[in-house]
């Protein structure tokens, strides 16, 4: 795994952790594979939250991307 980016996208997932907090949730990145797909863990609220796909999508995956420009790709497990 490349800890370097790994790092970085951990940094752009600070800057939204306190809106999932705010909720009562939290994401926590598991890994990186293949050099360019974030691993994610949805957390607390957002585990079980209706709106949790749409959040992934507008709210994570969006903030990971403009970031993180490598990342091609982000997925959830347990979602």
């Amino acid at each position: 795994m490349n800890q370097e980016l790994f790092n970085r996208v951990e940094e752009a997932l600070k800057s939204i952790r306190p809106y999932l907090e705010a909720d009562g949730g939290d994401v926590e990145l598991l890994e990186v594979v293949d050099g360019n797909t974030a691993i994610l863990e949805l957390k607390g609220a957002c585990s079980t939250c209706s709106m949790s796909q749409m959040t992934m999508k507008a709210g994570i995956e969006e903030t990971i991307k403009k970031a993180v420009p490598e990342i091609t790709s982000v997925r959830a497990v347990k979602v």
